[in-house]
Formats: structure tokens, sequence, C-alpha cells
């Protein structure tokens, strides 16, 4: 399976979400390197606010990126360029809210998103993202209520962790 890649979607919408968050995406050309890619290209890159991505970075590494600005502390934030860090929680809770983001994605949605975590590689205990997400992701939820990332209902407060 392929997964769904930066080129495949309307961008506006990658951008209209992210700019929720106080966030810009800087695209680059084709075969130039990323900006701030942790994994290299086509992995998408993160410095300060900006996303970086090009035409073959996968949405889910876009989303993924972006989750971890938006779950990082204010400290990290404000010094980030390329390595987001944090702890294995606050990774659980950056892969938890990029699957509820990607339904604001038209072209990729909650089960595509699912599938391109397990095409890529991401590994669970449970041995998929869906059986991950559904089953064993209580901490990761409850991690990002308690920052106040997403509402008791499961939905974005579109804040940003303080």
């Amino acid at each position: 399976m392929n997964v769904l890649l930066c080129s495949d979607i309307n961008l506006e919408h990658l951008h209209a979400l992210l700019k929720r968050y106080g966030m810009a995406i800087k695209t680059v050309n084709d075969n130039e390197p990323i900006p701030g890619s942790f994994w290299q290209p086509p992995e998408a890159g993160l410095i300060g606010n900006t996303l970086n991505i090009r035409n073959d970075t996968p949405v889910h590494s876009a989303l993924h990126e972006a989750c971890h600005y938006i779950c990082m502390d204010k400290k990290r934030r404000e010094k980030l360029n390329t390595d987001a860090g944090g702890t294995a929680l606050e990774e659980s809770g950056v892969c938890y809210l990029q699957i509820l983001l990607s339904d604001f994605i038209p072209e990729m949605k909650k089960q595509r998103m699912l599938d391109d975590m397990d095409a890529w590689g991401y590994s669970y205990r449970l041995g998929s993202a869906k059986a991950w997400f559904e089953q064993d992701a209580e901490d990761a939820l409850a991690w990002l209520i308690n920052n106040k990332i997403i509402s008791s209902d499961n939905m974005p407060t579109w804040c940003v962790r303080t």
C-alpha cells in the first residue's frame, strides 16, 4: 500500500488546520533537503512554528510532526529545531492526536491514517495502530485531556500545550 502524500491532498486543508495552532507550512522543492527533518527526507521537518514538507512527504509524517509541536511544552517549543524530544507518554499523545486530526484532512480521515501508520511501520503492542487507538491508548488520551489539548469528548481544543 502506498501512503498518502502531501501532493495527494489539498494543502489548504492542512494550512487551515495548522493555522489554528499558530503554525505555518513551508513547502520545499522536490529533491531539496527538508529543513528540520529529524528522520531526513521525505519526512516532515520542524523549525520553530514552521512545518517543512515536500510533495513526497507522507501526510502522516506532516501531521505527526505538527502534533509534536502541539504537544510539547512552551520551553521546548520556543527552541524547537529538528528534534522534538519528549517522553514516551508524550509520543503516545502525539500519535493519538495525529489520528484525531486526520479527520480534518478530507483526503485522509482516521481509517486512512491508521492504515498509513501501519504501512509505514509504526509499531504497537496490540499489532496495529487501530487496535492501539481503540483498546490501549487510555494513557495517551488522559495525557492529552490533562494537558488541555483535547476535551473529554475527544475533540481538539485548538490549544497547544502550555
